[in-house]
């Protein structure tokens, strides 16, 4: 357990405890900090209070940081692509149909059994037993750069970044139908659906903000081949916004269940998953500052619809 006393300065302080603390321990991100207090350890003068409580001058505000739970996962010898690795973080190339982190009816065969196996031991304890490393994570369906800390000093600063917008991401797509615009950008508010609240949806009244951009690679049969650059991180942003401007993910069958059934009829092209692949991600090492530009080549079957959808009339 590593303890961290702080007693509030005589200057006057106008905002939040959780504001406060990440201001005074930056290694720590806000989201760590407000869990912390949550569940009681952070005090300020002995007693429990809420992340909205406001320091006043001469409180003592004690911090008590638990040492991460061993990870309850067991390591399994997946293969994995690498990308790219030194001591503080991987890249590696999700391959299509593994899960990130086990969940109820995913246990075991998940990216982070494969990660204990191939780290040994040396992935961040932040993100909890079930989600050792995790900073950011892909759709199941969904193949690419997958981003890992092996560090908690990485982690919460990939953390930072994400919510920072501090990193560019590209994707490739296969949408259904021909897209009339070459280039463009889809801005339009996501939240959570009214009916169905395991899915996202264009929100006029309760959405965050969210924005794609994207640019035609290739005009295919019946559909388009996509480069996307989400600019906020909300969740299905990209399966959302095609869907919303007609032109949903092919193999989505989520937000595009219909649209792909026609394109299957006019083609005879099945596919085996939602065509959306993480081709690209480019930031600033947390760490050292150096510029880190990773691309992950399309996978095999993502390459074989393309090709099947070239040739068919």
């Amino acid at each position: 357990m590593q303890c961290k006393r702080i007693i509030v300065p005589t200057t006057k302080i106008s905002t939040r405890l959780d504001v406060y603390l990440h201001s005074e321990l930056p290694e720590l991100s806000r989201t760590t900090i407000q869990k912390l207090i949550n569940s009681g350890h952070i005090t300020v003068n002995g007693r429990v209070v809420k992340p909205t409580h406001t320091p006043r001058a001469g409180e003592v505000i004690e911090i008590s940081i638990p040492e991460p739970e061993p990870a309850t996962a067991k390591p399994e010898p997946i293969p994995l692509e690498v990308l790219y690795e030194d001591e503080w973080i991987v890249i590696i190339n999700k391959p299509p149909g593994l899960v990130v982190h086990p969940c109820p009816g995913h246990t075991s065969h998940t990216l982070v059994n494969a990660l204990l196996h191939m780290c040994a031991g040396q992935l961040s304890g932040i993100g909890g037993v079930e989600r050792p490393g995790i900073v950011h994570r892909l759709d199941k369906d969904t193949s690419g750069c997958l981003i890992v800390a092996k560090t908690d000093q990485a982690h919460i600063a990939l953390t930072e970044m994400f919510a920072n917008r501090c990193l560019a991401k590209i994707y490739h797509a296969i949408v259904c139908g021909s897209v009339d615009r070459d280039l463009g950008m889809i801005s339009a508010p996501i939240g959570r659906h009214p009916v169905h609240r395991k899915c996202m949806a264009v929100r006029e009244d309760i959405g965050r903000e969210a924005h794609t951009s994207f640019r035609i690679l290739e005009r295919l049969n019946s559909t388009t081949l996509l480069e996307l650059q989400p600019h906020t991180g909300r969740t299905h942003q990209i399966r959302v916004h095609m869907k919303h401007i007609g032109h949903p993910v092919f193999g989505d069958k989520v937000y595009g269940a219909k649209q792909t059934n026609q394109v299957i009829r006019e083609t005879g092209v099945i596919p085996p998953r939602f065509m959306l692949h993480a081709y690209q991600i480019t930031f600033t090492h947390p760490i050292t500052g150096q510029t880190i530009d990773v691309v992950a080549d399309r996978p095999a079957d993502f390459e074989e619809v393309i090709n099947k959808l070239r040739n068919t009339s």
